[in-house]
């Protein structure tokens, strides 16, 4: 079974994000998926994976099982749309294909932010869920972890990780930065587009900001609101922005507008007692220039954020290389064990066999020797066996990786009668 691994795949690359939206699954809806899966096809080695930018179903199984998971997917979110949406969906029936697939996206190697730092974590947690309803086998664990030992790989050795490859995400580390001498700093996000949700998410997503206030604000209350109850922040009106000002830490904009939503004549009536942040993510910007004249007010504007965006993304395009060989190992690695595991049985039987051998002689002809002598006995056959067994073990993993081994496998049958031992095991 491990040599049939497959994946049903719909991402930022193969669909706009209003078909991605309708794909998405939470844990629960997950774990629904998984028990479906495992009732209708008795599969063992599943994981379901969602984020904002993919839903996949990885899968070990003979046949390609894509259409009936795309129906799965239909029963689950309770819409037929999604089966209309059959072309957005990529399968990779390719066993060697679909392992590397799983890889890239584990490392980020496949993200829409190139070395994205938050999918391994979203990884281990479809890998626990699967886990927790026994649908992880021996394959999909080896895979895994593998899969998270290269990634831990990756981030010791390359700059594949280093900064921030994304505007939202180099404010975010920004903000962090600003406020790291703040016991309990708050922070007013102003305008939900793209980016500014982006960032909502990237904050609600990271551990070092479990102790902000998180204030959103936009022209639609209703998409703040939302938001907010999504990312467990809280959502204030837009027009009462003016009124939150005094109270909090940085401001953050990102609105699209032609008019300044935050003018120096508006801050330079506060009381500033710590420093204030205005970060400008707006083209054409909405926060007055000139407001770092105000004693206690420092401004950073869009081209400081894409800078460090700019920096970060150079040096990890740079890594690429370097990530890709360590994967290109580790699925080489992974291969070998695959490889092992499928001449384990034929291993198991041969050793079996001699076993059965070495107990026969030993009975018929130690009926009357001493305890001592019979210990000595078992301890000498035993090392007998395990040196004549290791040779053809070694010869028949060598073959395995040549791809040699039905012939060997063969000749191990006829020579010991294997066939004939499995069966009589199994009586």
């Amino acid at each position: 079974m491990h040599q049939h691994f497959k994946v049903l795949s719909i991402s930022h690359k193969t669909a706009p994000i209003r078909v991605r939206e309708i794909t998405a699954l939470n844990n629960e809806e997950i774990v629904q998926v998984l028990t479906r899966i495992r009732e209708l096809f008795d599969l063992k080695d599943v994981l379901v994976l969602s984020t904002c930018n993919r839903s996949e179903i990885y899968y070990a199984a003979e046949e390609d099982l894509s259409r009936e998971l795309i129906k799965i997917l239909s029963l689950q979110k309770g819409t037929e749309e999604i089966a209309g949406y059959q072309d957005y969906f990529r399968s990779i029936n390719d066993h060697s294909a679909a392992v590397e697939h799983l890889f890239k996206v584990t490392t980020g190697l496949d993200s829409q932010i190139v070395g994205d730092m938050q999918i391994t974590n979203q990884v281990k947690n479809a890998y626990q869920l699967s886990a927790d309803l026994d649908m992880a086998g021996p394959f999909l664990h080896r895979l895994l972890h593998t899969a998270f030992f290269t990634n831990k790989k990756v981030v010791q050795e390359t700059a594949f990780r280093d900064g921030a490859a994304s505007v939202s995400y180099a404010t975010m580390e920004l903000i962090s930065e600003l406020t790291l001498s703040l016991t309990q700093p708050t922070v007013m996000i102003v305008g939900l587009g793209d980016v500014g949700s982006d960032l909502c998410m990237n904050i609600a997503d990271h551990k070092n900001f479990q102790h902000f206030r998180v204030l959103l604000t936009n022209r639609s209350h209703d998409k703040a609101l939302r938001l907010a109850s999504d990312c467990k922040f809280e959502a204030v009106e837009f027009e009462s922005l003016s009124n939150y000002l005094p109270e909090v830490d940085v401001v953050v904009t990102a609105v699209n507008s032609q008019q300044l939503i935050i003018r120096k004549e508006q801050l330079a009536k506060l009381q500033i007692g710590n420093f204030k942040y205005f970060i400008d993510l707006s083209v054409p910007r909405s926060i007055e220039s000139g407001i770092e004249e105000i004693n206690g007010i420092l401004q950073y504007n869009i081209d400081n954020i894409q800078s460090r965006a700019d920096e970060a993304l150079n040096r990890r395009l740079a890594a690429i290389p370097k990530v890709e060989k360590l994967v290109s190992e580790a699925i080489g690695d992974l291969d070998d064990w695959s490889k092992d595991m499928s001449v384990n049985p034929t291993i198991n039987k041969l050793k079996n066999a001699l076993e059965q051998i070495r107990r026969e002689e030993i009975a018929r002809h130690l009926k009357d020797t001493s305890g001592d002598e019979a210990v000595l006995v078992e301890k000498l056959t035993k090392s007998i066996m395990q040196k004549v067994i290791k040779l053809p073990v070694l010869q028949l993993k060598a073959a395995c990786r040549r791809g040699e081994a039905e012939t060997l496998i063969d000749v191990l049958n006829d020579l010991f009668n294997l066939e004939k031992e499995t069966l009589s095991s199994n009586k």
